[in-house]
């Protein structure tokens, strides 16, 4: 080296001493995951995390993260039944009650106890001493019947006395002299003067058996009027819905009924009401449509109680799916997930978009990842 060079490379050696050390390269800026709210859909409403991609999955999967970098935590791909709910109130009792109307002149002398149940053939009052017993059938005598009438009036009083074991006529819509000796021996079975016809007011027709709810009635009023309400036998659940939530119920759907204690029962929907009902209270205006649910396995005996009843208003079976926490939401559109590979210091990352379905119990039905994978569910 020349005596030039040197002192050339001594003068550089000084400015660099002067400067200090020279500034490090920064790394490049990793942008944090931006948190933004998904809802479930059905009756819980489940609010989860949803982190957004920085950039876009072009369609296919991503680069792998950096090795050795955990996810706060993990979840696996499982395959299950997912179950959408719908959670309303309801009243627990025996149905909506129906009024007894005596239709005679006479005075009550007989009344059964409240709570008390009556069936075909026994009495649901009296009045002058004589029973009005219990018909089964939907069409209430409106006429007197005697020889020679026919219709469907006739066919159900002939199926009650064939069913009370009365014999030698046809069960048809013929009154015949047979099925006057019938309604005979069955009118002094009972006490009652032996007519052999029967009139409108002479009986009691209910679609089953009734149950007592409340007497109308004293021993000694006139038995003209409304003698008694009653309902049917089995315990239902009458739920006011709203008509925007008709659309989730069927007949046949599965229910659970939270009971006043905090004990639950199975139900299962009834009924759905075809006609719709507004109701106002102070300034709000409710449309409804009533739905029945039919409750087994109640062991207390409630009357009138307000209960909840939850709906399963759709179940989408054997599909695949994740924590909805784990869905990330691409910056292209649509959601992804970030699928966890290897474990310890050499566990990596990738993201691989996924098609969504159902919403249920914080968990989204996904296609596009195998069952078991691992993915991240970022805190």
């Amino acid at each position: 080296m020349t005596k030039a060079e040197t002192k050339a490379e001594t003068k550089a050696e000084t400015k660099a001493e002067e400067a200090g050390p020279a500034p490090r390269a920064l790394p490049p800026r990793r942008r944090g995951p931006l948190r933004t709210l998904a809802w479930t859909g059905g009756a819980a409403l489940l609010a989860a995390a949803v982190a957004v991609a920085a950039t876009g999955f072009g369609g296919g999967d991503t680069g792998t993260a950096a090795a050795g970098r955990t996810p706060p935590a993990t979840a696996q791909v499982t395959r299950t039944t997912l179950t959408q709910t719908k959670t309303v109130d309801g009243t627990l009792g025996y149905g909506a009650p129906v009024t007894v109307t005596g239709k005679s002149q006479g005075t009550i002398t007989w009344l059964p106890a409240e709570g008390s149940v009556i069936t075909r053939g026994r009495a649901v009052y009296s009045a002058d001493a004589d029973r009005r017993p219990l018909l089964y059938g939907t069409m209430p005598l409106y006429r007197e019947l005697r020889d020679g009438v026919e219709g469907k009036d006739v066919e159900l009083l002939e199926r009650n006395l064939d069913k009370l074991g009365y014999t030698g006529f046809d069960v048809d819509d013929t009154f015949t002299w047979a099925t006057r000796e019938a309604v005979e021996d069955w009118q002094e079975d009972l006490g009652l003067d032996v007519t052999g016809t029967v009139r409108p007011g002479d009986v009691v027709v209910a679609d089953g058996r009734i149950r007592v709810a409340e007497l109308r009635k004293a021993l000694g009023d006139s038995a003209s009027g409304p003698v008694l309400t009653a309902t049917g036998t089995t315990r239902e659940v009458l739920v006011d819905l709203d008509v925007a939530d008709e659309h989730l119920v069927r007949k046949g759907m599965p229910a659970t009924v939270e009971l006043p204690d905090g004990g639950t029962v199975k139900g299962e929907v009834a009924s759905v009401g075809k006609v719709a009902t507004e109701t106002t209270t102070g300034n709000e205006t409710a449309t409804t449509v009533e739905v029945r649910v039919s409750v087994t396995g109640l062991k207390k005996a409630y009357d009138a109680a307000p209960v909840d009843v939850t709906i399963v208003s759709e179940r989408r079976e054997n599909v695949l799916a994740v924590p909805v926490g784990a869905l990330l939401a691409l910056a292209e559109g649509g959601y992804g997930v970030q699928v966890v590979e290897g474990s310890g210091p050499a566990a990596g990352t990738r993201y691989v978009p996924v098609e969504t379905g159902m919403f249920a119990d914080g968990q989204v039905e996904v296609e596009g990842v195998p069952e078991g994978a691992t993915v991240a569910v970022p805190r």
